[in-house]
């Protein structure tokens, strides 16, 4: 599914939208010129647009199609892509504590709170909401020593 075909119908109040808040905010006369041109743009434009940006960004072309359920080509290269997609070796985890010990809940808490930038109440209402994704996007190794720290306190935690 083309990506503007998501949004056509927002394009209307996204164009009201900009112009009001440029001239109510005193906004950055680049950033407003660059928002008014890519309203500007067709679907189709806006189509190569995306596919552009995701070439600069090194994004990957096949996960927006896959995620809109169908590819501009078909449905064949849809399926391709999930296959190559499954075939990549992850190299980023989450670690996510599935279940706790209520007396090692201390432990665990200290432990979250030197693992992250969070407080004493925020490390105690992460921990009790699990299960619970506790840090993402982590190397295989990192995670596995935070997931072994865990462990340790008294946690059960799986690697996602």
């Amino acid at each position: 599914m083309p990506l503007f075909s998501k949004f056509a119908p927002l394009v209307p109040r996204l164009r009201r939208l900009s112009t009001a808040a440029a001239t109510a905010a005193g906004e950055d006369p680049k950033l407003s010129r660059i928002a008014d041109e890519l309203l500007a743009l067709s679907p189709a434009e806006l189509d190569d647009y995306a596919a552009l940006l995701r070439l600069k960004l090194r994004l990957s072309l096949t996960s927006s199609a896959a995620a809109g359920g169908a590819s501009p080509a078909g449905a064949g290269d849809a399926a391709a892509g999930a296959e190559e997609a499954s075939a990549a070796v992850k190299t980023a985890f989450d670690v996510k504590i599935e279940k706790y010990e209520a007396a090692a809940k201390i432990k665990i808490i200290k432990e979250v709170r030197a693992v992250t930038d969070l407080g004493l109440k925020e490390a105690k209402e992460l921990v009790e909401k699990a299960p619970v994704v506790v840090r993402t996007g982590l190397p295989k190794e990192e995670a596995e020593a935070l997931a072994a720290k865990l462990k340790a306190a008294g946690a059960a935690v799986a690697l996602e």
